[in-house]
């Protein structure tokens, strides 16, 4: 269960945020790894602590013992070394025999009489004389029944009588765990705040204004990844937006004129039938529906480029060119027109592309060459290292440098010097731009001494992103 529900109110057992839940394991984390650490240590202190205390004063029992034995020693007994203050030779009758002054008028410091067996016993005395816990050593002089017994006394630290040295270990864990919970709060919102930027960014970009871009952060890692990809995907909204857009305003503009020319005709025919020319009010209707459906067929082709997925696949660009430019000869020696259509084709130019939107391409460069060309058209293919090159040129009128940005700008028109006739929707260059963009190639006018040439560069298949 996530919760707990209690009463009215739901308390969730798990944060809610990554900051909190990164917070709660770190402080989990820390409590375990410092208590085990302080559980180590705490062992580690006392056996080395006691182990010291033993030898100190195992030391400084052996020595009096040693004194007893030669009959040297002195009185009062002097203080061992280390701190071992308290030291007793108690005889067989359990009176104190000698001691050290700070001994001095004490029972034996403990009841424990070792064995002649085993003549030297180590323990811990509590509660002797008020003085707390006293690391003992107990040694007996000989094995016979009457001998005496040293007792060798160090008092222990205040830190490992008792308790204190836990309650201290466990502060310590408690202040570095919430030290480290604290360092990961911190850190993890300093991290997580250029993710909270992007939310807060994307949450203010409205439909109205596609323009903003969320914050991108320095560097190579996943926020900063994050925020590439995030304004990427803004990027592609915003195109796909103003695709639509721009397919609704030359809708709107655009098939105003075919729809109001087919609807006069209608009514003309429809309120005048008898001094109507029916025969040339409906050629006149066919006339503008046709236009009315190429608009229509270009509009929609031009809102969808891009804009779905299409199938990308293996071509050969030189068999397609071939095919459209064979079709179109045949088309030209059908037609009343002087024009002559040349081809100069590298061999096995192979790209990756739709094939549909490729021989679009071709096809609206052909048609623009046949409007304008006055006697020839030419058209070129070869390759490069990273790219093929199309070209297609006419001998008809030059493009001035001025208007060679705007050509391919959506209804665009140059003077009447450009045009052999009337008719088409004004869209041709923009669709072929559109499909040489969407195959991440490029459509350009080149220099040319006379007439116009159309540059199509489109990428091989081996070439890295990079170099295109």
């Amino acid at each position: 269960m996530k919760g707990v529900l209690m009463g009215r109110y739901d308390i969730r057992l798990r944060p809610r945020t990554i900051r909190g839940r990164d917070t709660l394991i770190t402080a989990a984390v820390a409590v375990l790894v410092l208590s085990l650490l302080a559980i180590a240590l705490d062992k580690i202190t006392r056996s080395e602590r006691h182990d010291t205390a033993v030898a100190h004063t195992e030391l400084a029992a052996r020595r009096v013992a040693t004194a007893v034995r030669q009959g040297t020693l002195l009185h009062p007994i002097p203080e061992g070394a280390s701190g071992v203050r308290y030291l007793q030779v108690v005889g067989a009758d359990r009176r104190v025999l000698d001691a050290s002054v700070p001994a001095g008028g004490w029972p034996p410091i403990s009841k424990v009489v070792p064995s002649p067996n085993n003549r030297v016993q180590e323990f811990t005395e509590c509660d002797v004389m008020g003085m707390g816990c006293l690391t003992v050593v107990a040694i007996r002089v000989s094995p016979d029944r009457d001998s005496v017994v040293i007792y060798a006394g160090s008092q222990q630290p205040t830190i490992l009588a008792g308790l204190y040295l836990e309650l201290l270990l466990a502060c310590g864990v408690l202040a570095l765990s919430a030290l480290a919970s604290w360092a990961a709060w911190r850190i993890v919102g300093r991290t997580l705040r250029p993710v909270d930027n992007i939310r807060r960014e994307l949450a203010e970009i409205g439909g109205g204004d596609l323009s903003r871009r969320v914050p991108e952060p320095s560097g190579d890692d996943e926020v900063a990844r994050l925020a590439r990809t995030a304004n990427a995907t803004l990027d592609r909204l915003e195109r796909s937006i103003r695709r639509q857009e721009r397919f609704a305003s030359d809708a709107a503009h655009e098939l105003r004129t075919p729809i109001a020319a087919l609807r006069i005709n209608l009514e003309d025919l429809f309120m005048h039938p008898d001094d109507t020319d029916v025969e040339r009010t409906a050629q006149a209707a066919i006339g503008a529906t046709d236009r009315l459906q190429s608009l229509v067929t270009d509009l929609l082709l031009l809102a969808q480029i891009g804009s779905r997925a299409e199938t990308v696949e293996p071509l050969n660009l030189t068999t397609l060119v071939e095919g459209e430019t064979r079709a179109r000869r045949q088309l030209l020696n059908s037609g009343q027109d002087p024009i002559v259509l040349g081809t100069r084709l590298a061999p096995d130019i192979h790209v990756s592309g739709t094939r549909t939107y490729l021989e679009r391409l071709v096809n609206n460069l052909l048609d623009n060459a046949q409007q304008h060309a006055a006697t020839t058209i030419d058209v070129q293919l070869t390759s490069g290292e990273t790219s093929s090159l199309l070209t297609v040129s006419d001998d008809g009128p030059g493009i001035p440098r001025s208007d060679r940005g705007r050509i391919f700008e959506r209804f665009t028109r140059l003077d009447t010097a450009r045009s052999r006739d009337e008719g088409g929707t004004g869209l041709g260059l923009a669709i072929a731009y559109e499909i040489a963009s969407a195959h991440n190639g490029s459509l350009t006018v080149d220099d040319t001494p006379s007439g116009t040439r159309f540059a199509l560069r489109l990428p091989l298949p081996d070439t890295p992103p990079a170099s295109r």
